[in-house]
């Protein structure tokens, strides 16, 4: 008789499973080891009692004196294939068996009705994660993250958070990082325990140094085993420590709302990674804690610079002839207040490749990229500058301000300030705020050169050089110039950029010419390889998020190196349908390193490349995949990948030289 209090649960249909096998099925949610076995058909628990080992993936034996047993494939324990009863001598009673049902040789379960869901310490820090902003979660389920997942999962229902399922966790650690770099705001990685946990560390390194806000929430081995080196279990906290500004550890007895709130509020107040480790016996207990919130707990981010600092600015910027403004990623969000400035005084703005777009080479005073990267142009006007304002830009070697130039230097990071060497005057204050109070006290100097119009001339010279150069072209390959002053011509106008690194991104930061309010993502202090796919996810999933991105294209540009790194992450673009388009510049070898040895007086060695063609490979992972192998292909190519609807691959085959 069917008991009508149960919920019957279809699990399967009895030609499924062959007699004397078991299998592993789910009603609802609950496991289920399905034994046919003596012509009869059994519902047990699924889970072992030693260690909770899967018997539906057990095997039905012969024992030595005849009888048949259900045999634990882990380590071995016996039960009874029809009443789940244990040989003698074990303490246990045996297994819980389901009532069963077979209907027109469809197998029904049944089982108690789902019971309202009971809040647990993961819920509250959850939800505590949605208020304070974040939106957005990358990252790979397993077996030591499994209740924060359903957490997550639950929140995700609620329409309170986004969940991208990746295919490597460096993916998921590079995605928040350029999301937090294009929002300043966090996005959080999940993982388990140990590798999975380890697997992080790249990205987060590289948010770390590029002050970029990042949660990592790591699963980890239960608290009762911790230490004696049990399987996955390692020193997360000592891990952690060095990559991030917060660490700790989630234990039954923690205020989860306020560690998820602190967590928080570390990673934006220090725009750093914010580091949680939930052991597995903690994220499911019961929790009755109200959620936290940012509320009452964030001040205002305008830091005005001092009267005096601002008047000394002034004073030195009305009487230069030939100011030059250089701005870095610490820029960002004072674009408007920076451009009247310039123009105000009528000084050309170079940018650092991280701040590549801040002011658009579109622009009559803007002057492109300055350093290794960068262009002819940023280096000629500032050897020629009297005074250099430089604005949240962190004096890399790369870029190569030129420290006996007399040196204005705005940050909101007092440590920043003279890093590096001593400066004439040094501002603390934010960059927007410096902007506003000296632009109001601005009196260009009437003996200044008149730099908006040496600005059009020199551009005149370097397209004319860039142009020259598509005669190095030797039937090797297609020129980068080519490649990236086209491309630059078809994408919109604010379209948001994921580079990767080497002579690629040397190149992009050379002759791709930006305009209006277009954004460049990328490694800039760790210049890890194998960045700018995974970076073109996490940007994809801000235009998602954020109002003020949403619609924006999202471009990322690698060579067949760099993606080499993570392609199977092409299926996660996939899956969710990411509206992003790959550029891969093809040449068969790590062309940068093989540049270096060869400048070095290395032999060249080790460097070349096995690849498959990355266009059909694209085309495998339903994206859609284009191969290039002449530069007439180039307009049709690269038009057609932009207009998809989806991810996109064009795979353009390079000379390695012609960078």
């Amino acid at each position: 008789m069917i008991d009508e209090t149960l919920d019957w649960i279809s699990v399967g249909h009895v030609d499924d499973l062959p007699e004397g096998r078991v299998k592993t099925v789910t009603a609802r949610t609950t496991s289920i080891c399905l034994v046919h076995f003596d012509g009869q058909w059994t519902a047990m628990d699924n889970h072992c009692p030693h260690q909770r080992g899967p018997l539906g993936e057990g095997s039905i034996e012969k024992g030595v004196e005849g009888k048949c047993w259900l045999r634990c494939p882990w380590h071995g324990w016996d039960f009874d294939p029809l009443t789940g009863a244990p040989p003698g001598g074990h303490e246990d009673t045996g297994q819980k068996l389901f009532p069963l049902d077979i209907r027109d040789g469809e197998i029904f379960v049944g089982i108690e009705p789902e019971p309202p869901h009971e809040r647990t310490t993961t819920d509250v820090m959850v939800e505590t994660m949605s208020n304070w902003g974040v939106q957005s979660v990358f990252g790979m389920v397993g077996h030591s993250n499994l209740g924060l997942a359903d957490a997550i999962r639950l929140a995700v229902a609620d329409k309170k958070l986004k969940y991208y399922g990746i295919r490597h966790e460096g993916v998921a650690a590079f995605a928040a990082s350029a999301y937090g770099k294009l929002t300043a705001e966090p996005a959080a990685c999940l993982t388990i325990a140990g590798p999975g946990a380890t697997n992080l560390l790249t990205g987060m390194w590289d948010a770390k140094v590029d002050r970029a806000p990042v949660l990592a929430l790591t699963g980890q081995v239960q608290t009762q085993v911790f230490g004696p080196g049990a399987f996955q279990d390692i020193d997360l906290s000592s891990a952690f420590d060095a990559v991030s500004t917060f660490s700790q550890t989630v234990l039954s007895s923690s205020n989860h709302a306020e560690l998820m709130s602190l967590a928080c509020k570390n990673a934006l107040v220090e725009q750093n990674v914010a580091h949680l480790i939930f052991p597995d016996d903690t994220q499911t207990l019961p929790s009755d804690q109200e959620a936290g919130s940012p509320e009452g707990r964030m001040g205002g981010t305008r830091v005005t610079p001092s009267a005096e600092d601002v008047a000394a600015a002034v004073d030195l910027l009305n009487s230069a002839k030939r100011p030059v403004i250089i701005v870095g990623h610490g820029a960002y969000g004072a674009r408007d207040q920076i451009i009247s400035l310039a123009e105000k005084i009528g000084s050309p703005v170079l940018t650092t490749f991280k701040a590549k777009g801040l002011v658009p080479d579109s622009h009559p005073l803007g002057g492109g990229v300055l350093g290794r990267s960068g262009t002819p142009i940023a280096s000629w006007f500032m050897n020629e500058a009297d005074l250099i304002l430089v604005l949240g830009a962190s004096f890399s070697n790369h870029t190569g301000i030129a420290s006996h130039e007399k040196i204005i230097q705005v940050d909101y990071d007092r440590m920043q300030l003279g890093k590096f060497h001593a400066v004439d005057l040094p501002i603390w204050g934010e960059i927007g705020a410096f902007c506003d109070a000296a632009g109001g006290q601005i009196k260009k100097n009437p003996d200044a050169v008149d730099q908006k119009a040496e600005m059009a001339d020199r551009w005149s010279i370097w397209r004319a050089e860039k142009s020259r150069r598509l005669a190095e072209e030797a039937g090797r390959g297609i020129h980068s110039f080519a490649i990236f002053d086209l491309l630059g011509q078809l994408v919109p106008d604010d379209t948001i950029f994921a580079v990767d690194v080497g002579n690629n991104t040397y190149s992009f930061g050379r002759y791709l010419e930006t305009k209006g309010s277009q954004r460049v993502l990328m490694s800039g202090y760790l210049g890890s390889i194998g960045y700018g796919f995974p970076a073109a996810i996490g940007a994809w999933a801000a235009t998602q998020d954020k109002a003020h991105l949403k619609g924006r294209k999202v471009v990322s540009i690698s060579g067949d190196g760099g993606f080499g790194q993570y392609p199977m992450d092409l299926t996660t673009a996939v899956k969710y349908g990411m509206d992003i388009t790959h550029i891969l510049l093809h040449n068969g070898e790590l062309g940068k390193i093989s540049k270096e040895q060869r400048s070095g007086e290395w032999p060249v060695w080790e460097t070349d490349l096995v690849n498959p063609s990355f266009a059909a490979f694209a085309r495998l992972c339903r994206a859609h995949g284009h191969k290039v192998t002449d530069s007439a292909e180039l307009p049709d190519a690269l038009t057609e990948a932009l207009a998809h609807n989806g991810p996109a691959l064009v795979e353009i085959m390079t000379d390695a030289e012609l960078v």
